[in-house]
C-alpha cells in the first residue's frame, strides 16, 4: 500500500510497454503483487493498466504471460473490473494462454477466464473466442491435467445460451455422463450442472442420458453431494 501511495503504479504501467522482455515481466509481476491490496486494484485499474497488461500477455515472454494472466485474475476479483478487462479485448489472449501455455499459463488463464466469465457478456466473448472445444479436448485428455478447470469453466459458460449450444453440438453427453458417474465431487456436480442446462425441456437430451444410465449416480449425487451451487473454482 505504501509503494501505491508513493505513486509508483503510473510508473510501472508506463514500463509494460518496454521493448526489454525482463523489464515486462518485473514490471507485470510487480503490478501482480500491488493488486493483491483491494485499494490497489482500484489503483491499477484507475491507471488505466488494462491494455498495458493486455500488451504483456500477447507479447511478453511465457513467464510474463503467466504472470499478466493471474493480475487479471486478481483484478477480475471486483465485480466492476470483470466489465472492463473483457471491454478491453484480454478474453481471446486468455483464451489463448489457456490452450497453447505453460501448464502455468494455462492454470492461470483458467482462474481468470472463470473470474471473468461470471459477467454474463464475457461468457459470450470467450464462447466467440473458440473456448468449448478446447473445454471439452481437455476434459478427454488421459492425463486429466486440466480436467478440474476445463469442467469448472464449462459449468460457467453452459449458462449462456451459445454455450449451451457449441456444447450440444460436439458430442459431449456420453463424457459428462462418465465425469458424473466416475470423477471427484466438484466434477460431479459441474457435470451435472451442465447436463441440467442441455437437458432442461429438451427430449432428444434427456432420452440419451437415460439410455447412458445417468439415474443411479444422479440419485447417489442427490443423496451424498454438496448443498451449495456448482460453478466453483477448484483450488489449484
Amino acid at each position: 500500500m505504501l509503494i501505491a501511495e508513493a505513486g509508483a503504479i503510473p510508473h510501472l504501467v508506463d514500463l509494460l510497454y518496454a521493448p526489454d522482455a525482463g523489464t515486462q515481466e518485473h514490471v507485470v509481476t510487480a503490478l501482480l503483487n500491488l493488486s493483491i491490496n483491494v485499494d490497489n486494484k482500484e489503483r491499477i485499474m484507475a491507471s488505466e493498466a488494462v491494455p498495458g497488461i493486455l500488451h504483456v500477455l500477447e507479447n511478453g515472454s511465457m513467464e510474463a504471460q503467466e504472470n499478466a494472466a493471474a493480475t487479471f485474475f486478481s483484478l477480475s476479483g471486483v465485480d466492476e473490473n470483470r466489465v472492463a478487462i473483457g471491454a478491453s479485448g484480454a478474453i481471446p489472449a486468455l483464451v489463448t494462454l489457456f490452450c497453447e501455455g505453460s501448464q502455468r499459463g494455462k492454470v492461470d488463464a483458467a482462474k481468470a477466464l472463470f473470474n471473468l466469465c461470471l459477467s454474463q457478456g464475457n461468457k459470450g466473448r470467450a464462447i466467440r473466442a473458440g473456448i468449448v472445444p478446447k473445454l471439452i479436448e481437455m476434459l478427454t485428455e488421459p492425463d486429466g491435467d486440466m480436467r478440474d478447470e476445463a469442467m469448472t469453466i464449462m459449468a460457467v459458460v453452459a449458462n449462456h445460451s451459445d454455450g449451451q449450444a457449441a456444447i450440444g453440438s460436439m458430442n459431449v453427453v456420453s463424457t459428462l455422463v462418465e465425469l458424473v458417474s466416475n470423477r471427484s465431487p466438484g466434477n460431479k456436480e459441474n457435470a451435472t450442472s451442465v447436463l441440467l442446462l442441455l437437458c432442461n425441456g429438451d427430449p432428444f437430451y434427456l432420452s440419451i442420458v437415460s439410455s447412458l444410465g445417468l439415474v443411479n449416480p444422479l440419485l447417489d449425487l442427490a443423496g451424498n453431494g454438496s448443498e451449495g451451487p456448482s460453478g466453483k473454482l477448484p483450488s489449484f
